[in-house]
């Protein structure tokens, strides 16, 4: 089974998203974006239909790719869960250092007085 994150994550699949992020486009005007081939794109477009993130029609010989609402969803999800675990982390783990590495307080005399 495909990972939706590591197929989104790819440069090139990454900037097809971005660019159907405008609407729908063929093929063609999809790989005018890039430097490689138009069957390398339409690779790229296959895998980020296998895994939800787009959506094709076809309409006479021409084939329009849109992003699926649904894999969008699902990958924002996904991204927001794993941004808010990774930043619960890093807060506990910068706090447990903060903790471990502050010099010791003075003790608390309840009169106020030194020792």
């Amino acid at each position: 089974m495909l990972d939706l994150l590591e197929v989104a994550s790819e440069p090139t699949r990454r900037r097809l998203v971005q660019l159907l992020g405008s609407g729908e486009r063929t093929v063609t005007e999809l790989a005018a974006n890039f430097a490689v081939s138009r069957s390398a794109i339409s690779q790229h477009l296959l895998l980020l239909i296998d895994v939800g993130l787009l959506q094709a029609r076809k309409d006479g010989r021409s084939r329009y790719y849109s992003l699926d609402p649904t894999g969008i969803t699902k990958l924002k999800v996904l991204l927001d869960s794993f941004w808010n675990t990774e930043l619960d982390l890093l807060v506990a783990e910068a706090t447990e250092l903060a903790t471990r590495d502050a010099p010791p307080k003075p003790p608390h005399h309840p009169s106020g007085e030194k020792p």
